[in-house]
């Protein structure tokens, strides 16, 4: 017999049966797509070998939700292989808020034929068809799918190195896949079929280009409204589209992954890094900058040669192998080794708004979200041992005051622990992280676990920020690493006389410049706070008339520092009303008769309306109670 313990605390006994018996005998089976035996996920079909703990899974918890998109990555790819014979088959895993599949169709196809699959989709969901899970030998594996003339399967089996795979059988379809997997299609019910793009097998550009299919699913159909709202949202916030009607910046064919910044535009990004030194300044940072092309032996020395060549740049100067920077660290690591340092001289934050190359493949460019060439909020602490705690917290405050008091954004945090690739000792990468950790303890932030997701050289904690329509972003990371120190000889003297190796932390804040710029354009859509806003009044003289008395009180704004222009167009109020609504202007200044005679102004706010004629002084007093943290 074997024995079971439910997470409800129940026990029951089976001589033998499937995880669904067990999950029966336990009173949990009512709901569950797929059961989690000794903490292993299976499919509620799968035939128990020996007892343990048993828990349900449900279709709303995130394992659940993986379980049930891939599943649906699984149904739409039967519909597919049954409106287009001869398609054959690469990929098609769940992600984040939903699923992919790539595959090649003969003829192809477009968004315009997501409804007719997602009508299959419902068809074949409607007849509640098995999946079953069967396992075959690699060669059994491999013939099967030589007989689909599905040579993508047949490369990956060929490079597997178990005897056995499994394969998940719904119909006349079979796919190549792990599991687990729901029951039958008929729990599969709730989708939506989002968008097609191109993508490049294996994501080499030498190789095929594959259709890959986008779409999503939920465990009803609440969800699944709420997140289509949430997409049609994003499509109206898309920066890539707001950037262009705002004028903020651009993308040209001639620079791919290399954004272009026009004159608004760097009023945002210089208001940001305006404020961020300001706040650095407070914090007790110098600030630095280190050169763009750096010698190839520096980049060996750090450990990118090895770790991140891939995605680096390179030049010849003077015969001698140079290379762009694709992180700020290493130059940091000769700015502190220009002079001896003492005990004294730390807590030493050097911080840089370092611009960096990197070499992205053209299928992942994404405006702003994704570049190759971006400016880091780089800083780097060297710390004494019994200062390193204490600078994590510092920087968590750091990261609390911007994402939440300045911008208004909600985060979560992630800790992130000893990849495989690393470089260290299993001793080094302990303590590193116990300081992580116990500094998140020690503040009362919750935080998520993420095992082996750690940056080469250190573990880190991650901020994901979450924006007005629940999208998340990583953003800042904080990296404790005792790797760099070694490899560049780092030292400081000690209180007694002798030399010492520092502890060095690396992190950013807003993460990259870019990125975040990007994020704020559809946070806000467009319609940025008043203090980083590109222009923040708009002068609207009712007719050429008061055209200069709108100059005047233009100046007069321009000598607050208040960054405004003149609407000086032989237009209708309405229409410059609209138009400066439309280019999200937080004050629009209206201009007539009685504000010229009075010497008043009639100001209408973004969100607001009209506040009403007020003298200037009066409207001074209005925008000097906005939240301005370039003044704070």
């Amino acid at each position: 017999m074997m024995q079971f313990t439910g997470n409800n605390g129940k026990q029951a006994e089976l001589a033998s049966g499937t995880a669904g018996d067990v999950l029966d005998a336990l009173g949990m089976k009512k709901g569950a797509i797929a059961a989690k035996i000794d903490g292993c996920a299976v499919d509620l079909s799968r035939v128990v070998e020996r007892g343990g703990e048993a828990a349900p899974i449900l279709p709303e918890s995130d394992e659940g939700l993986d379980i049930l998109r891939h599943s649906a990555a699984h149904l739409m790819a039967q519909a597919v292989a049954q409106m287009y014979p001869g398609t054959r088959y690469g990929v098609g895993p769940s992600i984040k808020d939903g699923f992919y599949y790539d595959m090649e169709i003969p003829g192809g196809i477009t968004e315009e034929d997501l409804p007719k699959i997602e009508k299959e989709m419902h068809r074949i969901a409607k007849r509640s068809v098995p999946v079953e899970r069967r396992v075959l030998s690699k060669a059994e594996a491999l013939e099967w799918f030589k007989a689909k003339n599905d040579p993508y399967k047949v490369e990956i089996i060929s490079e597997l190195e178990d005897e056995t795979v499994t394969l998940y059988v719904q119909g006349e379809y079979a796919d190549l896949c792990r599991g687990p997997h729901v029951p039958n299609t008929s729990y599969v019910r709730h989708f939506k079929l989002l968008s097609v793009a191109g993508a490049y097998w294996r994501g080499d550009e030498k190789n095929i280009m594959l259709t890959r299919v986008y779409g999503t699913a939920f465990g009803d159909e609440e969800s699944l409204a709420a997140y289509i709202h949430r997409m049609e949202e994003a499509k109206n916030r898309d920066h890539r589209r707001l950037g262009k009607e705002l004028d903020l910046f651009s993308l040209q064919a001639e620079g791919p992954g290399f954004p272009f910044f026009h004159p608004k535009g760097m009023v945002i990004l210089n208001n940001l890094m305006d404020f961020w030194k300001k706040e650095h300044t407070k914090r007790g940072y110098c600030e630095i900058r280190t050169p763009l092309i750096l010698e190839r032996s520096l980049w060996i020395q750090s450990g990118h040669w090895d770790h991140y060549r891939d995605n680096m740049y390179f030049t010849e100067i003077d015969e001698r192998p140079f290379a762009i920077k694709p992180m700020n660290c290493p130059g940091g690591m000769l700015v502190y080794k220009s002079q001896i340092r003492s005990y004294r001289d730390l807590p030493l934050r050097m911080a840089e708004l370092g611009v960096v190359h990197r070499h992205e493949r053209s299928g992942v460019l994404h405006g702003l979200m994704r570049v190759r060439c971006f400016t880091q909020d780089d800083a780097h602490l060297y710390c004494r041992p019994d200062q390193v705690k204490d600078e994590i917290k510092g920087i968590m405050d750091l990261c609390r005051f911007i994402y939440k008091d300045v911008f208004g954004f909600k985060y979560t945090m992630e800790l992130s622990t000893r990849p495989d690739n690393s470089m260290g000792s299993e001793e080094q990468w302990k303590i590193a992280e116990t300081a992580l950790q116990q500094a998140l303890e020690e503040t009362g932030s919750e935080y998520k676990l993420n095992p082996g997701d750690g940056a080469f050289y250190g573990p880190k904690i991650d901020f994901h920020l979450e924006d007005c329509i629940g999208r998340t972003w990583q953003c800042g990371t904080i990296q404790l690493d005792f790797q760099m120190p070694e490899k560049f000889d780092l030292k400081y003297i000690g209180d007694d006389g002798k030399e010492h190796r520092p502890v060095m932390l690396h992190r950013t804040v807003l993460g990259s410049l870019e990125r975040f710029f990007g994020i704020l354009i559809e946070n806000f859509a467009g319609a940025f706070p008043y203090w980083i806003a590109p222009l923040q009044a708009r002068v609207l003289p009712v007719s050429d008339e008061f055209v200069e008395y709108g100059k005047s009180v233009e100046q007069t704004l321009r000598s607050w520092g208040v960054r405004v222009e003149t609407d000086e167009r032989d237009e209708k109020l309405g229409k410059k009303i609209r138009d400066a609504q439309t280019q999200k202007v937080p004050y629009m200044i209206v201009i007539g008769e009685k504000e010229r005679e009075s010497g008043t102004v009639a100001p209408r706010e973004r969100a607001k309306g009209d506040l009403g004629s007020m003298s200037l002084e009066q409207f001074r007093k209005v925008l000097d109670e906005e939240f301005n943290p370039l003044k704070q």
